[in-house]
């Protein structure tokens, strides 16, 4: 075996064995709940905060454990209906916690759609609503809460072409609407204003909030994805997981674990899962206060953006307009709502600057692009745009694999060559060996005039190994994140290739009529599918291009390294797999074709004859 196989299935495995340590020494931390906290709504600042939404909505309610259908018809709804999602909203305070994906299954083959928000009395909570905070003489009975009775004024149906407004009169002189629109996927657009009908000044300030009860029930809880808050102050992008917001400080004004930061023009706020995000869009140059907090007693996650005091004299109204986007995670439609010019990809491939944009600054970047995001942001737009043009995700893959070997090809080039060389050098550097015997100083010595004397570069072939490791990660970053390759099929039984490869030697691969294991079982990680078998025998037959290590252990060593990867990797996104096998393949072929064209032929039959012969015993 050369050293450039070496190194890189030496470089592999050792980053695996430091992601299974980490994950052994470092498991995810408990959380603690502080069932003692009590909210705090009193503020000296000029803007206040909002009382914690609690398990029913009011602040002295007990939670309710019913069936979502249950939940649904606790209040009056008004209908959503969209291309991209449908759902309720309840007129008992407003809210919008009703919606599901429709162009989104659960399962593959299923017809169950991705519910992304759900009612308090259903199993998973999750909902936005709006209110305002009362300053003065006026209190919270005087301004609409999570529990207000609201009543339609205009509109039957929320659509994109017929939005709906909502009106309340608190009976003391102010009369407060929302009204609220939608375009065709996934940004409502919501109006708050007040009436003064009064005779005296009022002053109030405007916010929205969305809240979770408790964990999201698909959460992955993956080092490498980001679940949680993520949120953009000012032109920078911050991210806090789920399990850390029951470590935040607690902050005396709001009485629970929380975050404050004021927000002087440009920012938003919400949550993201995996495919899927909620979140709340001030206006564009709009001053805010970002907020976060966790509330123990209720478990509730939230975040709030808290708009600056508007004062109102008798006679006046005042309006806000603010934005929730609210479903699925798709690049091309996040990028629309964006404000910012196309990339250089984007460029290259034909994108100019939509008049139409939105104006969310840096919105694309609440996909989760992670460190290497100057490889992964590129690479996605390259694989997006290959499977647009091709039609299929998998042969996407296999295209950018074969554009990234292209690339690097000049340096893989002069790095085999440069093993081509050394395999020259072998028989003189055996000499020299046997001439140092143990002197090491003098074997380096001569090996440095060796190598200097016929110009070879024994460090010519890492670079390409060095590049090609943060590529592969930035590809599994995209596999595993975006949510173009969810439920992306190839050919045959490989119909999703965000997931592991479904069949399995147990049942012959399909042959047979019994089930394969479970995917999450320990089971699947031994009888593994078609992919990892594929990717084992394209890293055994990479090792077969060179002879054997003389090493009789190393060799036995390098022999079954090919299938520990096999079984490590056998769990693994089938996407990334078909990466994995195409560039293992291309690799193969270049290797081969570049080391004959340098006068060495590999003996790769030859080289398989030897691996499966047995030694002959050692006269005694």
């Amino acid at each position: 075996m050369d050293d450039q196989n070496r190194n890189l299935i030496l470089a592999t495995g050792l980053s695996f064995v430091v992601i299974l340590v980490w994950f052994l020494l470092f498991p995810p931390p408990e959380v603690v709940e502080d069932p003692n906290a009590i909210p705090v709504v009193e503020t000296e600042t000029g803007i206040a905060p909002t009382p914690p939404v609690t398990a029913t909505g009011d602040p002295a309610g007990a939670e309710n454990t019913a069936p979502t259908e249950v939940a649904l018809t606790e209040a009056a709804r008004i209908d959503i209906e969209t291309p991209s999602v449908e759902g309720t909203i309840s007129l008992l305070g407003g809210r919008i916690d009703d919606l599901s994906l429709r162009n989104y299954t659960t399962e593959v083959d299923g017809d169950e759609i991705v519910r992304l928000l759900s009612p308090v009395g259903s199993e998973d909570p999750y909902y936005a609503l709006y209110g305002w905070t009362p300053s003065g003489d006026l209190g919270y009975e005087d301004v609409p809460t999570s529990d207000t009775p609201w009543e339609l004024e205009s509109g039957t149906t929320l659509t994109p072409e017929t939005p709906i407004t909502l009106v309340w009169d608190n009976g003391g002189g102010l009369v407060f609407r929302r009204t609220i629109a939608i375009d065709d996927r996934f940004m409502f657009e919501v109006t708050q204003s007040v009436e003064n009908t009064g005779e005296g000044d009022v002053s109030l300030a405007p916010y929205g909030i969305v809240a979770r009860h408790g964990l999201p029930s698909d959460l992955q809880n993956f080092f490498i994805l980001h679940e949680g808050v993520v949120r953009k102050v000012d032109g920078e992008l911050s991210e806090v997981d789920y399990d850390d917001l029951p470590d935040l400080d607690v902050v005396a004004r709001e009485g629970v674990p929380a975050e404050v930061i004021e927000v002087e023009a440009n920012g938003w706020i919400g949550f993201t899962d995996k495919y899927w995000m909620t979140t709340l869009i001030p206006g564009e140059d709009q001053p805010f206060v970002s907020v976060i907090k966790y509330v123990p007693g209720s478990d509730i996650y939230q975040t709030e953006a808290r708009l600056p005091y508007m004062s109102i004299a008798p006679g006046e109204t005042a309006e806000v307009t603010t934005q929730l986007f609210a479903g699925a995670k798709e690049a091309e439609t996040i990028r629309d709502y964006e404000n910012a010019e196309p990339g250089f990809i984007a460029r290259l491939f034909g994108a100019e600057q939509d008049p139409n944009r939105g104006e969310v600054s840096r919105f694309v970047d609440s996909i989760d692009w992670g460190w290497f995001y100057f490889l992964t942001k590129p690479l996605f737009w390259l694989l997006h745009w290959l499977n647009s043009t091709i039609g299929n995700m998998g042969l996407a893959i296999i295209a950018l694999t074969l554009i990234v070997k292209a690339v690097l090809f000049p340096l893989a080039y002069r790095s085999y060559v440069s093993m081509a060389k050394m395999k020259e050098l072998q028989p003189e550097i055996e000499k020299l060996k046997e001439a140092a015997g143990d002197n090491r100083e003098k074997l380096q010595k001569g090996m440095m005039e060796l190598y200097k004397k016929n110009k070879v570069n024994p460090a010519g072939g890492c670079l390409p190994i060095i590049l090609q490791i943060p590529i592969f990660f930035s590809l599994y970053k995209v596999i595993f994140v975006t949510l173009e390759l969810r439920h992306a099929p190839f050919f045959g039984w490989l119909n999703d290739l965000s997931a592991p490869d479904s069949s399995s030697i147990i049942n012959l691969f399909g042959l047979l009529p019994n089930p394969a294991p479970d995917p999450e079982s320990i089971m699947a990680l031994i009888f593994i599918g078609i992919l990892p078998l594929l990717l084992g025998i394209s890293m055994w037959l990479q090792q077969k291009l060179n002879p054997a290590p003389t090493d009789a252990m190393q060799a036995q060593i390098f022999a079954w390294l090919p299938w520990v990867f096999m079984f490590m990797l056998g769990s693994f996104a089938s996407g990334l797999l078909v990466y994995w096998i195409a560039n293992n393949t291309l690799t193969f072929t270049q290797q081969y074709l570049i080391m004959r064209s340098q006068g060495f032929k590999p003996d790769v039959f030859g080289n398989i004859r030897k691996s499966f012969s047995r030694k002959p015993k050692e006269e005694k």
